[in-house]
């Protein structure tokens, strides 16, 4: 900002105040005892005004320009008009200090040492009001509802129309801060009215229309005495006793001097609607400045910075048209923005801002770095990690820290910099000086480069995008394009005041000059159209221009610099500038030029952008000819122009090229006899003959394939047509006679079907069976073209059909080693024996591959199937139902199994001591005496002896040394065997009690290595494992009563008896993937008699193992929460479980109803996606 004195004058008093008339073209000025008026334009003095008979304080305008009032020290207040004639006057009792209109209303207010007034032209009396203290300043708010009044005891009184106060603002200071000025904001964008208080306790302040201050004090550090807005409010005026006029924002942030004057300044204005600004001093000095806002912004690529508000920077996103504003809340003195950098110099600082992220569209900036120095430059300059600072001949490379780590001293004034870009830290700067020399400077490199001199000073520089050329504009608006390699010039042109190259095309730049944009392409004449402002940016089609204060992206179509390529056969480079942005009209043009100039590649991608498949057809074909050797030019040419409808030219070119008998056969296919005589003309006899044969044949059907095709449909001899179009491979024709036929014609439709099958398209032959309603046939042809999806959805509709899909599909799949998807598609069609085969098989390799968890899986799936088999064929009910559970012990010894190898194969345990110590007994008590191929004793001997030893149980790891000393021990595993053998003896004789399993049922602690298995050694109960951590699960297996049905059994569980005294919080979640029972018991329930308890006191009287049989009145005790249920599918029977710990829960899988501590099993299911023994999805529907 900055002002420029546009005229002066002095008068004989000191100037109190000043107003204008709302239209601008007058000025009042209360000076002595008299008014006087100038005109603003040259400051000529027009008229004094004489009416009053002492010094004249006040004066104010009305807003609808039809009068004015002055106040004076003889006590007395007239109103004037327009034309400067006074036409009325009204006194106080002391002297006027101050008078403001009503914006709205026009109602003068006149405030006295005593007292104030309010007039309007309506009323004929002057109602007063007494003051407190000497009234010295007042002002209306927007609307005119009230008026504030600055008195000398600084307090300020918010009045209401009627002279009523709403509200008191006490000032800190008191009458030591006498309020020498007020102003409300005039603004309509606020949302509040706010008042700008200045008084002479040197403070600046703002309140709000209730009394609340906004904001603290700004300390002014001189006696205010004059405060004034602007006419939209967005900076205020403020002089005083520092002899000059300083420049604030709405907010009080101070921006800088209007102008200095020799004595106090008593009064300042700003003329309405513009940017004037008119200084009364003490010593009757009147100056009148124009203030010029300069524009203060940066630019790189689709991202523009400009200054807003003086403190607030914006930067704009050219592109998606997004803003965001960065309140600085200090004067912004430069800005300069390069990637993802944006710098804000302000007075005390430079501020570097940083994007948040990456992304080409995030408009988020964050403060990276601040500078607190005072600079002084010209022009600002940022980088990845580094701010170019230019002062007339010198640029400074600074680091974001504030060190100065380059400095470059040039031989004249530098008039132009740009980042050119580069890596960062290392980019390049073009630099432009008045002499007429320019440069480049590495920010890493001392030295600089010097490009080029010319003889007249640089006012804009430019480089293209490969570096190759220079643009200048000069002090004489010439721009002149370089070859920075050669120096040469290459051209110029006149009336250029910008420059800009475009950045995705290297030939074409654009220039502004004189209400024009010019845009240049290589070594054409200049396209001209208007556009008012300053070219900034050329990208593709878009042209950046800065008009004024804005910027905007102006779409410009390439099409005259096309056509310009165009006329001189240049049609690749008419290709690049086209994809800039044309119209399809201009694509297409470029395409039948580029056609016929036999550019076949530029063609083909110009038709590709229209979508003419008829014309790349064409091109295509031309591009295999040649190929396959052809180079006559005039034969393509020739094509080309038939494509064209351009027969004649055709038929001259075919007859050039040697090829007559072409032209003859496009006029033949064209029925275009008449003009296939006139080329023939008189010449050879035989072409004639042969001419008038084909003609004659053509009318009698001739035998020409495809034409016989068309006489031989629309004569209904469909099958003769079929069998032409099925011989010579048109499946196209074949397909199209299909649809026309009707459903009815079967053996045409059956010919048609048979042909398309044999011409390798299966898609219209199965179209053309559908129609017939053949879906047998359908299958067949599915089926022997493998396309599995059509089938299947065909067999869902006719289930008829399914054995016809599912066995070659399983054959198939087996032929091709996919073995598990063989065996779902054998038991999908039924075929049990060849499933269970196919799993046999899957299992047997699984093993021998040592893959344990797929063969466990396997196993599972074998035990289903037999389940399933034995379900539906009573014949084979027991056999299968052996197979089942031995199965069954398959996969829970396999599934154990895995972890055990993995342990002692893999570097890395994915188990836990105490898992794998549970697994190894668990293995130790299942396995039969003939251990199950490609099961290591072991193994699992020397695992439960590592984990034994870990864990404390020294006698159990004592006995499986001891047991592995009379086995087969691989060579591998020999050293660590025999140094655990020696260890072990230096350790007690004796187990961890906390690793002694206890059963559930007689609360017996059985040994770790139990003779009799995984049962107790008192009660005989089977033991419940968890399927992950092989724990001994809180679960008792129950019987059912004799009589008692499993639907009853459910029925009496789910009655839930209420318990006396017992407080039941169990829940129990069942879902899709898993049935989860929790148990918490509260202290009340301790006391009662649970039944099922009682059921579970056992004496050990024999070997025999006597289960746990519940009644009738035991179930309907349970409750169903503390039950879980293993439903076994027909022909066995379910199993019940009780749960005896309240305070853990335990998940069931329902599909292979292995338990889980839900812990445990929810995170397995996490990790794997299934269930981790039988592999069912957890988004899987229940069984």
């Amino acid at each position: 900002m900055r002002a420029v004195l546009t005229w002066r004058d002095k008068a004989e008093h000191c100037i109190n105040d000043i107003a204008f008339k709302p239209d601008g073209t007058q000025l009042i000025l209360a000076a002595g005892s008299r008014l006087l008026v100038y005109d603003t334009s040259d400051g000529t003095l027009l008229q004094p005004l004489k009416g009053h008979k002492d010094t004249v304080y006040c004066v104010a305008y009305a807003k609808d320009g039809k009068r004015f009032a002055s106040g004076s020290a003889d006590k007395s207040v007239i109103i004037w008009t327009s034309k400067l004639e006074g036409i009325l006057k009204y006194t106080h009792n002391d002297s006027i200090q101050c008078v403001s209109y009503n914006p709205v209303t026009h109602q003068l207010a006149s405030c006295s040492s005593s007292d104030f007034g309010l007039w309007s032209p309506e009323q004929k009396s002057i109602s007063k009001n007494k003051s407190s203290s000497k009234i010295i300043c007042c002002s209306w708010t927007n609307d005119g509802q009230y008026l504030a009044l600055g008195m000398f005891n600084g307090i300020i009184s918010i009045r209401n129309k009627n002279g009523e106060e709403k509200v008191k603002i006490e000032r800190p200071g008191g009458s030591l801060s006498p309020i020498w000025s007020i102003c409300w904001n005039p603004s309509r964008e606020e949302h509040n009215d706010i008042l700008a208080v200045a008084d002479w306790g040197q403070k600046l302040s703002f309140y709000q229309l209730s009394g609340k201050q906004i904001g603290k004090d700004r300390v002014l550090n001189f006696d205010p005495c004059c405060i004034s807005y602007f006419t939209k409010g967005e900076y205020i005026l403020l002089g005083g006793s520092d002899k000059q006029v300083s420049l604030f924002t709405k907010d009080g942030v101070r921006l800088g001097t209007v102008g200095e004057q020799n004595s106090w300044v008593w009064t300042c204005r700003v003329k309405p609607d513009s940017n004037y600004v008119v200084v009364g001093c003490q010593d009757g000095t009147i100056s009148f400045y124009q203030l010029i806002f300069s524009t203060v912004h940066g630019l790189y690529k689709d991202r523009y910075a400009y200054r807003d508000s003086m403190t607030d920077v914006i930067v704009q996103h050219l592109i998606t048209e997004q803003k965001v504003r960065i309140k600085c809340k200090e004067l912004v003195k430069k800005i300069a923005i390069y990637r993802n950098r944006l710098a804000i110099q302000l007075p005390e600082k430079i501020l570097i801002y940083e994007l948040y992220s990456e992304d080409s569209s995030d408009m988020h900036y964050r403060v990276k770095e601040r500078i607190v120095k005072k600079f002084e430059c010209n022009l600002l300059v940022v980088c990845a990690n580094h701010i170019i600072l230019c002062q007339e001949k010198r640029l400074q490379c600074l680091s974001f820290s504030g060190l100065k780590e380059r400095e470059w001293q040039m031989e004249s004034l530098i008039r132009y910099i740009k980042v050119i870009g580069g890596p960062p830290g290392r980019e390049g700067l073009l630099v432009g000086l008045k002499n007429g020399q320019i440069l480049k400077i590495f920010v890493d490199n001392l030295f600089a480069i010097v490009l080029l001199k010319q003889a007249t000073a640089v006012r804009c520089l430019d480089m293209s995008a490969s570096r190759k050329k220079l643009a200048v504009v000069d002090e004489n608006d010439t721009c002149l394009v370089y070859d920075i390699d050669t120096k040469e010039l290459l051209f110029q042109e006149p009336n250029a005041n910008s420059v800009a190259w475009n950045t995705q095309c290297e030939d074409m730049l654009c220039f502004s000059g004189g209400g024009y944009l010019n845009i240049k392409a290589s070594t054409f004449p200049v396209h001209r159209q208007k556009l008012q402002g300053f070219v900034v940016g050329y990208n593709g089609s878009k042209i950046f221009c800065l008009h004024v204060f804005s910027i905007s992206a102006v779409e410009v179509p390439q099409s005259a610099p096309m056509y310009q390529y165009l006329d001189r056969k240049m049609f690749k480079e008419a290709y690049q500038i086209a994809c800039l942005g044309v119209t399809d009209t201009d694509w297409r043009e470029l395409a039948m030029e580029a056609l016929e100039g036999l550019d076949f590649e530029t063609a083909k991608k110009a038709f590709i952008r229209v979508q003419d498949l008829r014309y790349l057809e064409l091109i295509s074909s031309i591009e295999e000819r040649k190929k396959r050797g052809e180079t006559n030019n005039d034969l393509f040419l020739a094509d080309v122009f038939s494509y064209q409808g351009k027969f004649h030219e055709a038929a001259k070119l075919y007859k050039r090229s040697g090829h007559e008998s072409l032209a003859l056969e496009m006029y033949t296919d064209l029925r275009m006899f008449e003009y296939a005589k006139d080329f023939l003309g008189s010449g050879d006899p035989k072409e004639t003959k042969m001419l008038i044969t084909k003609q004659a044949d053509w009318a009698r059907n001739i035998k020409e394939p495809k034409a016989a095709v068309e006489m031989y449909i629309s004569a209904g001899e469909h099958v003769k047509a079929i069998e032409i179009c099925g011989d010579h491979g048109w499946v196209d024709t074949l397909m199209d006679i299909a649809r026309k036929l009707d459903k009815a014609e079967r053996e045409p439709l059956l010919l048609c079907a048979t042909y398309l099958k044999k011409l390798d398209s299966p898609g219209y032959a199965a179209e053309t069976y559908l129609k017939m309603g053949d879906l047998k046939s359908l299958v067949q042809l599915h089926v022997e073209t493998q396309r599995w999806d059509e089938a299947f959805a065909l067999g869902e509709k006719h289930p008829e059909f399914k054995d016809d899909i599912y066995v070659p599909y399983a054959q198939w799949l087996a032929e091709n080693d996919r073995f598990e998807e063989a065996q779902q598609a054998f038991h999908k069609a039924g075929r049990q024996r060849e499933a269970v085969q196919v799993l046999e098989q899957l299992t047997d390799n699984a093993v021998a591959e040592s893959r344990f968890n797929d063969a466990a899986y396997y196993y599972w799936m074998l035990s289903m199937q037999c389940l399933d088999i034995a379900q539906a064929d009573p014949a084979q009910k027991d056999v299968m139902l052996g197979k089942f559970h031995h199965f069954q012990r398959l996969a829970e010894l396999y599934h154990g199994y895995h972890a055990i190898h993995r342990h002692t194969e893999d570097p890395f345990s994915v188990h836990g001591p105490e898992t794998l110590f549970n697994i190894s007994r668990f293995l130790l008590h299942s396995l039969p005496k003939d251990t199950p191929s490609g099961i290591s004793k072991v193994k699992i001997l020397f695992t439960l002896a590592k984990q034994s030893k870990a864990l404390g149980a020294y006698r159990l790891a004592r006995h499986a040394y001891d047991k592995l000393q009379g086995l087969y021990i691989p060579t591998r595993f020999q050293k660590s065997i025999e140094l655990g053998t020696l260890t072990i003896r230096t350790k007690p004789f004796h187990d961890s009690e906390e690793l002694v399993p206890l059963c559930y049922r007689c609360s017996t602690n059985n040994p770790l290595l139990n003779n009799l298995g995984n049962v107790c050694i008192n009660c005989r109960q089977p033991f419940v494992f968890s399927a992950s951590s092989y724990d001994v699960l809180h679960l008792v297996e129950f019987c059912l009563e004799e009589g008692i049905t499993d639907e009853e059994a459910i029925s009496l569980i789910d009655l839930e008896a209420p318990r006396p005294k017992r407080e039941d919080r169990q829940r129990e979640i069942i879902n899709n993937s898993s049935q989860i029972l929790q148990l918490v018991e509260t202290k009340d329930s301790m006391g009662d008699e649970d039944p099922f308890t009682a059921k579970l006191s056992f004496e050990q009287g024999g070997s025999e193992f006597v289960p746990v049989v519940v009644s009738r009145l035991v179930l309907r005790s349970m409750s169903r929460r503390d039950v879980i249920i293993k439903r076994w599918p027909p022909p066995l029977r379910w199993q019940y479980f009780r749960s005896l710990l309240p305070d853990a829960s335990i998940t069931m899988c329902p599909s292979c109803f292995q338990m889980f501590h839900s812990e445990d099993y929810e995170l397995l299911v996490l990790q794997h996606g299934c269930c981790p023994y039988c592999r069912r999805r957890k988004d899987d529907p229940g069984p």
